[in-house]
């Protein structure tokens, strides 16, 4: 009876992922199939690129749900450090890819790398094994130092490279988990307010964020320049209506919507499928989301649930943020649709996150169906603390 309701639950969540990932393969041809054919003279360009971050993807989710998640607690420090290596290696001259002013790419045999989508996850496990391994110490300020200097250093390189959303999106991670880590009031207050004040002062010291910012606050002023994106992305929002344009006959694709098939692609969607279909849409992340946080609820420990809850964390905040961006609610900002999104960094590491829920989901339950784990004179001791 156990082992049915997991391996239903398990059924739930991976059709959820691949149905938003097949989807996604979908909307990237369509947002894309036009400047793909007139900037690479390959139409497919950009849904080739995304289907074989798919096709890894659901390998490593695959792998990854049989692997005993406790090994990452074991390695923890090593995965961050990796995480930390590639970071800094975006800044080496002939590993690093510049695009548009910023270095956020490395190159390794013809493929592109994004080391800030790693990061996100890797700070996600340092943080939930040293949380879990030192419950007691988060209550002090000496305690949280160590979650404090990581994420930080993390944060820093990911400024440099500059993306401000995703160090945004890192710096929401480490607050949230501290918060669920058992972080006090008194240290919450304390970290939230200076690093609300720096928020401002990033965007001041650098004058295209400011742009942005003004861009932001009345798009119109500047419809050519820092307005232009903004402007377009409500344009093919505002086209869509109830029920969309119809699949494939977006007219803002047509090099109007920069970034059509990343960081802007809810507009198309919203043009082609219109409000009920975005609202679907966000109805499968929903489920998503609240699975994954059944899981953290019922797992084994605490290390589990806290992997599982930044899992699910970094799933909503990155959907709330880019729809937020394409609806002019908060300045434009390059962090993708989870899932959607051309980038295939970005949905094989996504993929990868589940994999591991997955896992956590399988223990919870009792299954053993794992085939990697720790040596038994090293085996994690894994109490009862929820």
């Amino acid at each position: 009876m156990i082992k049915s309701k997991c391996n239903r639950k398990i059924l739930l969540i991976v059709l959820l992922v691949l149905g938003l990932a097949s989807f996604g393969c979908l909307m990237v041809y369509s947002a894309s199939f036009y400047s793909a054919e007139y900037h690479y003279g390959n139409k497919y360009f950009f849904l080739f690129k995304q289907i074989m971050g798919v096709v890894l993807g659901i390998v490593i989710m695959v792998v990854l749900s049989y692997v005993d998640y406790h090994i990452y607690k074991k390695y923890k420090l090593w995965i961050v450090v990796g995480a930390i290596v590639l970071l800094v290696l975006v800044f080496v001259p002939g590993l690093g890819m510049e695009s548009y002013g910023a270095k956020r790419w490395i190159s390794i045999l013809g493929f592109s790398i994004q080391p800030s989508e790693i990061a996100k996850f890797a700070l996600v496990i340092f943080i939930a094994g040293y949380m879990s391994d030192n419950h007691d110490k988060v209550k002090t300020f000496k305690g949280l130092l160590p979650v404090l200097g990581v994420g930080g250093i993390i944060c820093l390189l990911t400024m440099l490279e500059p993306s401000m959303s995703v160090t945004m999106c890192l710096a929401f991670v480490t607050l949230f988990m501290l918060i669920i880590g058992g972080m006090s009031k008194k240290h919450t207050l304390m970290f939230s307010l200076p690093a609300a004040a720096v928020v401002p002062l990033l965007v001041v010291l650098e004058p295209y964020r400011l742009r942005r910012l003004m861009a932001f606050i009345d798009p119109w002023a500047s419809p050519q320049g820092e307005g232009f994106q903004l402007i377009q992305s409500l344009y093919s929002l505002g086209s869509g209506g109830l029920f969309g344009v119809g699949l494939f006959y977006s007219r803002q694709k047509y090099l109007f919507l920069p970034f059509a098939e990343s960081d802007f692609i809810l507009s198309i969607i919203g043009e082609e499928i219109g409000f009920v279909g975005v609202c679907a849409l966000m109805f499968v992340f929903y489920l998503l989301i609240f699975n994954l946080i059944k899981i953290a609820l019922n797992a084994k420990d605490r290390f589990g649930a806290m992997l599982v809850s930044g899992v699910a964390f970094i799933i909503g905040v990155q959907t709330l943020l880019n729809i937020a961006v394409v609806t002019g609610s908060i300045p434009p900002t390059g962090l993708p649709l989870p899932f959607i999104s051309s980038g295939g960094t970005s949905v094989t590491v996504f993929m990868a996150g589940i994999g591991i829920c997955l896992n956590v989901l399988r223990q919870s339950q009792g299954q053993d169906y794992r085939v990697i784990r720790l040596p038994k004179w090293k085996k994690v001791k894994m109490k009862k603390e929820l």
